[in-house]
């Protein structure tokens, strides 16, 4: 009786599967073979196993692992730099700030296509009846038209953008003193003001916005610049409508360092200008 014989390696792994019927994971062979730290990968893999809404934070994480805070920090901010996992800041219930953890199991994949998603087939559409030959009816000759064109109105120029007000301006200048990262320019503060101001409007102080907006910053920002990030919580994370509007004051915009056009020396001041001493010798003036 004749043996069949198998190709099996000399060396190295050899597979002995079985078919799983429940309980198992799909898993990219990218994240399965990634190099560098194994905490990484197992991290992930545990991430991708759990059920919607057990907690995944570090102390969760730690409870489960051998590993120290320290590693499955550095295991979570891999994951959120290659595209794994994401943490968003969110505004739950009576205002609280939560972080809320989406994993993807292929950041290659288009946003919302979930697993096993089809594409949707295109419409096919509905055939046209074809229309009946209409008689041909003797029509009046059309009327000359002037040769002379009517002038075109003149265009209105363009409005120019709104620029933030002052306090908001305090606002989001304080952010660098936070995170030098959030350090924005006269353009992106711009773009932000309107926004800082709907939160003033509903009766947020400006210790407030800042904590909402430098709470949890991730390690990378999408494009190298935060203002995409600053945008979305600034919309998404609004309060509701306060008792009364916030009417800003000196003593409550942030103190800042600023420097002085007149001897570039440096003071403390929420709003840009001269120096002390400058506007003593009426060089303000």
């Amino acid at each position: 009786m004749a043996v069949a014989q198998v190709n099996v390696p000399a060396s190295g792994v050899i597979h002995v599967r079985s078919r799983l019927t429940e309980k198992f994971t799909i898993l990219a062979n990218r994240l399965a073979q990634r190099p560098g730290s194994a905490v990484t990968v197992g991290v992930a893999v545990y991430l991708m196993s759990v059920q919607d809404g057990r907690p995944v934070t570090i102390e969760a994480l730690c409870d489960h692992f051998d590993e120290g805070e320290t590693r499955i920090s550095r295991a979570l901010n891999e994951l959120e730099a290659e595209g794994w996992l994401e943490r968003r800041i969110e505004r739950g219930e009576q205002g609280r700030l939560r972080t809320r953890t989406f994993v993807y199991d292929d950041p290659a994949a288009p946003a919302g296509a979930g697993a096993g998603a089809e594409p949707e087939a295109p419409p096919v559409p509905e055939p046209q009846p074809t229309p009946e030959p209409q008689p041909t009816l003797e029509c009046e000759p059309e009327p000359q038209r002037d040769p002379d064109p009517e002038p075109e109105s003149e265009t209105q120029p363009d409005p120019e953008p709104k620029r933030a007000s002052q306090p908001a301006i305090g606002v989001l200048a304080a952010l660098r003193t936070h995170d030098p990262r959030l350090s924005l320019s006269q353009r992106e503060i711009d773009q932000l003001g309107p926004d800082v101001d709907a939160w003033f409007d509903r009766g947020a102080w400006p210790t407030e916005i800042i904590d909402a907006l430098v709470t949890g910053l991730p390690d990378h920002f999408k494009g190298g610049r935060p203002v995409g990030l600053l945008a979305y919580r600034l919309r998404t994370l609004i309060p509701p409508q306060g008792p009364a509007p916030f009417a800003p004051s000196r003593t409550s915009l942030p103190v800042l360092l600023q420097e002085c056009p007149g001897c570039d020396r440096p003071f403390r001041s929420p709003t840009p200008g001269y120096c002390r001493d400058c506007r003593g010798d009426g060089i303000a003036n």
